[in-house]
């Protein structure tokens, strides 16, 4: 059960009890009659309470709180924060026993809780957001009615849909952070871990930086008082040395050039190095995660983040940190240089520093946001290009060119726009801030040529300190840039940390059970599962193979077919219920074991850029030529590989040389051979496939699926003419189940399915 809320436990404690009496609960976060009310249910083994606010709480929206008045909103998160007044609650105990059933209704971007007792009412209405856990709580209520054994999973922390502090919904389901409060300084501090690998080449650059900066603090120094008062002027210890001061401050240069140059070299290796280690964790972490990840996310919106973000961070560790960290060494020495000077005009120097880190917090959050914009912008048509490019042949079939034109012409204006508004804004506050800065060397200038006509200072002197505040300058210009370039950098790592952060829904346990040797017994009991809440896919569907059989399971499209085996190889996790490979769950097993043992052939064939041979030997890399050819012969491939340009070495795939259907199909399978699963899953494999194609491929599915427990899925009954057992689907439930003879004989489901696809038969051979 997850966590309870400080203000649930204290409602609890009113009524005397124990957290240890709790079956379940949730919050809903919606008024029965509208408005924003926090309602708690509670389920206990005899009693369902209900804890409702008479008072309105704040509405939580993607910006944050509607409050217009800021004062009023302080004020209501204080009153968040304080201790629960119990008063403000109104709350009720229904006996189980009253209550004959427990529903959800869905409603426009919200729900409602609906219990018969005996007559139906709305105990709790819901934002989408929380319809999940409130479609559980239902699955509790009916367990906890029927005496059901009621799932204790472990402890989980309250997950909440909105930021608790300024009341924005979380963009990511599940992950509690938010763009709106999150320390900026956390990310950077985040982002500096990924050199904790590279402490060698950290240590010379410091060194080498420290180098830099210290001979280039000496130079003005010799160009100054030492060429103009001594030298030229004949007095103190290099008194006429006009050459010696020369090939000094020469030497001094060389020196700051090579100790800027080897931190230039050591630098923008580790950075590469740093991208490298970057877009690989970015990969990986991809890869770790479910199914429903990547159906959620358009493709162009991840490559931008694995390419360009990443390639965004690598100045970040090029131009960004050394140099920053260069340039405020050097702004510490020069200031202290010319404290020392003379701290009087040091001081009308730094005159306009206040104004201008004003500047810099007023524009920081402003290019934050711009830069987010600009990267959703730039995502979106991103996603477009890969779309179009990759349905080419579908925009060419339907004549959508222009159409496509159209809608990648609005995209790139919408990009263009953010682009321009972000570089507008940096355009303009920038030149201003560094002309800001610049007035501190105006007023030099002037007050410092009036000292030295007063004879307060030499003009060597005023030379020097001048040529210092010049090199002042640089830094402090890099300091005032540093907003824009921070903005875009810290918004890209958020962004990159966002994919790190993301929780696969399918975990596998720590002590995930291994199996070298599968027999192929499968159970399925009682399984529901849905996409979304609320709107179930699969209800109580129950199945049994037995090693060896084969099972086929047939039914309309939208059935639940294909969502069935995708939970058998847990591609996704199921609500209710459990899938049992010999005896053992699925949510035991290792995921290694899960994909070792299951083979899976379906309609969708994807044939990846590279050889044929490459694309067969996917499933068993270090297997042999000979291998490769014997798992083609049986996927009856072998023939018109072999009358392919270059044989097994066509390259196929994009760029490559295109295969017909049929041809992808019979590779597939090759590839399933080859991989020698114990469990076969055949979805669809000849569904788009003319009828000799379909034998050729038939006969090979044949030959693979045997010494193996498999499940077929098939529109064309033809397909499973030797299953040992048959399901018949129908609206997510499974309705009919038995023997092709005993199906017949029932003249139900099944029995008018093969007589529609014999008519269908005989129309086409009049035809």
């Amino acid at each position: 059960m997850r966590k309870l809320p400080e203000e649930l436990i204290t409602l609890l404690t009113s009524r005397e009890l124990l957290e240890a009496d709790i079956v379940d609960w949730i919050i809903c976060d919606r008024g029965i009659n509208g408005g924003f009310v926090d309602t708690y249910l509670v389920l206990t083994k005899d009693s369902l309470y209900r804890f409702a606010q008479t008072q309105n709480s704040q509405e939580r929206v993607f910006k944050g709180y509607q409050v217009s008045n800021k004062k009023k909103k302080k004020k209501k998160h204080q009153e968040n924060r304080s201790v629960i007044d119990i008063g403000s609650y109104t709350i009720e105990e229904i006996p189980l026993v009253q209550i004959d059933s427990m529903q959800t209704v869905n409603l426009v971007a919200s729900g409602l809780l609906v219990v018969k007792v005996p007559e139906e009412r709305a105990i709790a209405a819901f934002t989408n957001g929380n319809i999940g856990d409130a479609v559980k709580f239902v699955g509790t209520f009916n367990k906890l009615k029927n005496n059901e054994l009621i799932d204790t999973p472990l402890q989980e922390e309250l997950i909440k849909n909105a930021c608790p502090k300024c009341g924005m919904i979380y963009p990511e389901q599940g992950r509690q952070i938010c763009p709106k409060c999150l320390k900026k300084g956390a990310i950077f501090t985040r982002l500096l871990g990924f050199t904790k690998n590279h402490k060698l080449s950290l240590v010379l650059i410091i060194l080498f930086m420290l180098l830099n900066s210290a001979t280039g603090l000496v130079i003005p120094y010799f160009q100054g008082t030492v060429l103009f008062d001594q030298a030229l002027g004949g007095t103190g210890p290099f008194a006429g040395q006009i050459v010696l001061v020369i090939a000094i401050i020469i030497g001094f240069r060389t020196l700051s050039l090579v100790f800027g140059m080897l931190f230039g070299i050591i630098n923008a290796r580790m950075a590469a190095n740093i991208v490298f280690d970057l877009k690989a964790s970015i990969f990986t972490a991809m890869q770790r995660l479910s199914l429903s990840f990547f159906q959620k996310k358009q493709t162009g919106q991840l490559m931008t983040r694995v390419n360009d973000d990443a390639n965004e961070l690598q100045a970040f560790f090029i131009d960004g940190i050394p140099y920053f960290v260069v340039n405020l060494m050097n702004i510490i020495g020069i200031t202290t240089v010319l404290l020392f000077i003379d701290w009087k005009l040091t001081l009308i120097c730094l005159l306009p520093m206040p104004f201008v880190i004003l500047l810099i917090r007023w524009v920081f959050p402003k290019l934050w946001r711009m830069s987010w914009k600009r990267h959703k912008k730039r995502s979106s048509m991103n996603s477009i290009i890969s779309d179009t490019v990759r349905s080419a042949r579908i925009v060419k079939a339907f004549g959508k060119e222009k159409v496509e034109i159209d809608r990648f012409q609005k995209s790139n204006l919408s990009y263009s726009d953010a682009e321009q508004r972000f570089s507008k804004m940096s355009s303009t506050i920038f030149p201003i801030i560094n002309m800001v800065t610049q007035i501190g060397g105006v007023l030099i200038w002037a007050f410092g040529g009036w000292r030295v006509m007063k004879g307060e200072m030499t003009f060597g002197e005023i030379m020097t300190f001048i040529t210092y505040i010049f090199m002042l300058f640089g830094p402090i210009q890099f300091m005032n840039n540093i907003a824009n370039w921070w903005s875009a950098c810290m918004s890209a790592a958020q962004r990159i940390f966002e994919i790190q952060d993301a929780v696969p829904e399918i975990i596998e346990k720590d002590d995930a059970v291994k199996m070298d040797h599968l027999d192929g017994d499968i159970t399925i009991s009682n399984v529901s599962f849905s996409y979304e809440p609320n709107k179930p896919i699969l209800k109580n569907v129950s199945l049994v193979a037995k090693p060896g059989q084969m099972i086929g399971v047939v039914g309309p499209s939208g059935a639940g077919k294909s969502t069935l085996v995708n939970l058998v190889s847990r591609l996704y996790e199921v609500d209710e219920g459990e899938i049992k490979l010999d005896g053992i769950n699925v949510k035991d097993l290792s995921m290694e074991s899960l994909r070792k043992h299951i083979g899976i052939v379906s309609q969708e064939v994807y044939v990846f850029m590279g050889t044929v041979a490459e694309n067969i030997a996917y499933a068993n890399p270090d297997c042999s030529l000979e291998d490769i050819i014997y798992a083609a012969k049986i996927a009856n491939a072998h023939d018109f590989i072999e009358s392919l340009p270059e044989g097994y070495d066509t390259m196929v795939g994009t760029g490559g040389y295109s295969l017909s259907g049929g041809e992808k199909q019979r590779i597939s399978i090759a590839r399933a051979i080859l991989h020698d699963p114990k469990i076969l899953i055949l979805d669809e494999a000849t569904a788009s496939l003319d009828t000799e194609t379909e034998l050729q491929i038939q006969e090979a599915l044949e030959s693979l699926a045997k010494g193996r427990t498999t499940i077929a899925i098939a529109h064309r009954l033809s397909t499973l003419r030797n299953a040992d057992y048959l399901y018949v689907m129908e609206h997510g439930k499974v309705v009919e189940e038995g023997t092709h003879t005993e199906l017949m004989d029932k003249d139900g489901k099944y029995a008018g399915m093969v007589k529609k696809h014999e008519e269908a038969l005989k129309m086409k051979e009049v035809i």
